[in-house]
């Protein structure tokens, strides 16, 4: 789940230059079901307004259950450890069996949504591989094996990341341009509403059932999961039906399914720039410091700060909360004043003060989460667009899919370690931790600027300046083309010419009048023999 609505970027970018997937809304055959035939109504008229709202809406929901499901174990930390006797290194596996099937799956999800289910019956897919993962996590816990745990977690993670592949292509289908840059927004909304949700709902749903049941204990943390993946049934429902609404619209305004565009060549890995480099290592390296955090941060706020449950569920869901208005709002800052590699130094130097902050100084941790919020959802507005300014368009689905695959490999040896040095050295350890590789991503900026600068790159140009530059690339196309044309013409006229074109051309030139049909570039053996 780590970093999957960032790739959205990518998508976004495409969209604004309108090279992508026609959208449902500027499809010519759109006019059809307005000027011919019977009108039907706007609210079941696919080219409409009113009737793409509900798809977003449905769109949204979409991934809410995988969204509400992959941090139950960070809402539900205490209780985990404590009713299935777990260490933290334990305990932080459900975090590490989640990423490691998608270090692969992030090269394939959108082939096999592209070329062998299609995007309809891949959601679908997908949508159960979430909710089987989450039904075999919840049944270990009711069973008391923690073994049954892990590979639930496995099977979610296979859906989860591929999931939110599908999410986006049928936000391409039906949505483009300004439009598209909204619905994005709003499904990463949805998406952190669902991880706030998680956090401060699940411990109270499980002190509800041990106050049902009259005893706490596996058997209650089993009940409190399957009760939580409730939430991936509906998901599935709504895969279900915008599959039916996305082949609706696909009969009656003759549109072709979604693709998700990609093109993944893992030959194009030995092509990339440093800068390229250079970004992958910040990815990892901040990504690292904030998901297996949060993942740990509610005991440490219980432990530390001496918060109740429902105050430290709360200030750990911050993040989430700040991510969902915040990422929309900052994405259209760094879109209108550039300076990429400015922002994303910006928010890892905040992040780092944040992690320092809580690691040395019992001040109020709102404070130091709510900056953590602020720069997670910074970097991720200003970090993800830079690879498609530093790659060709051809490599831009190999770049993206090595970036999810890294980061995710970070994730899964980082939770692992992190429950270790947790079980071993404490929290202030761990949080040295965390502000060690959090330094080590702004090394990476620092070094990316400069080896920018020296290659008169244009990851830090401000948006006026990317403009100009993109005007004068245009141009300066429009003047190949214009150029290839004018030398294939010259070519054209300097062809050799055959014997029998320099026979009549000579004629010609005496003054000799050659039938109509005669022409002077051509050679025939009809016009041969009348020659000779």
């Amino acid at each position: 789940m780590a970093g999957s609505e960032e790739r959205r970027k990518l998508l976004e970018e495409n969209e604004g230059d309108g090279d992508s997937i026609p959208s449902i809304a500027s499809s010519p055959s759109s006019k059809k079901s307005n000027d011919g035939g019977s009108r039907m109504w706007a609210i079941c008229d696919p080219s409409r307004l009113p009737h793409r709202l509900i798809v977003l809406v449905i769109m949204c929901f979409l991934g809410f259950g995988s969204y509400f499901c992959y941090d139950n174990p960070a809402a539900l930390q205490t209780q985990i450890t404590g009713d299935m006797k777990l260490t933290t290194a334990s305990f932080m596996l459900l975090y590490a069996w989640y990423s490691w099937p998608n270090v692969v799956l992030c090269f394939f999800g959108g082939f096999l949504i592209d070329r062998v289910f299609g995007i309809r019956l891949g959601t679908v897919i997908f949508s159960l591989f979430v909710c089987v993962g989450q039904v075999i996590f919840a049944l270990g816990g009711l069973f008391n094996a923690f073994w049954l745990m892990e590979a639930g977690r496995f099977v979610f993670g296979i859906g989860g990341e591929s999931l939110a592949v599908a999410q986006n292509t049928y936000a391409v289908n039906w949505f483009k341009g300004k439009e598209l840059n909204l619905v994005f927004g709003l499904q990463l909304s949805m998406a952190r509403v669902g991880s706030t949700v998680n956090m401060n709902m699940m411990g109270w749903l499980y002190q509800k059932i041990a106050e049902t049941r009259g005893s706490t204990g596996y058997s209650t943390l089993g009940v409190s999961l399957l009760l939580g993946g409730t939430t991936c049934i509906f998901s599935l429902v709504c895969a279900l039906v915008l599959g039916y609404l996305d082949r609706r619209a696909e009969r009656i305004l003759d549109k072709e399914q979604g693709k998700t565009g990609e093109v993944i060549k893992l030959s194009d890995v030995k092509d990339f720039p440093l800068s390229l480099w250079l970004i992958f290592i910040v990815c990892v390296c901040y990504y690292v410091a904030v998901f297996p955090f949060i993942g740990l941060g509610k005991v440490f706020f219980l432990e530390k700060f001496q918060f109740t449950p429902a105050q430290a569920s709360a200030v750990n869901s911050i993040v989430y909360i700040i991510s969902a208005p915040a990422s929309p709002v900052l994405g259209l800052l760094v879109d209108k004043t550039g300076k990429n590699i400015i922002w994303v130094m910006c928010a890892v130097v905040v992040t780092l003060i944040s992690h320092m902050m809580l690691a040395f100084t019992f001040w109020n941790p709102w404070i130091a989460m709510s900056l953590l919020g602020l720069s997670y959802s910074l970097l991720a507005c200003a970090l993800w667009p830079m690879v498609a300014f530093v790659v060709p368009e051809h490599q831009l689905g190999t770049a993206y899919g090595f970036m999810q695959s890294i980061q995710n490999l970070g994730l899964a040896v980082i939770a692992i370690v992190a429950g270790a040095i947790l079980d071993n050295r404490g929290y202030l350890f761990l949080e040295v931790f965390f502000s060690a590789c959090v330094c080590i991503s702004l090394v990476a900026v620092v070094m990316l600027y400069f080896v920018d600068l020296m290659r008169g790159g244009d990851l830090n140009l401000s948006a006026r300046q990317r403009s100009e530059l993109e005007k004068r690339a245009v141009a300066e196309e429009e003047r190949r083309e214009l150029l290839r044309q004018q030398q294939q013409e010259d070519l054209a006229r300097l062809r050799p010419m055959s014997a029998f074109g320099v026979r009549n051309r000579y004629l010609s030139r005496l003054g000799a009048q050659l039938p109509d049909h005669y022409c002077t570039h051509m050679s025939a053996l009809g016009h041969r023999s009348v020659l000779k």
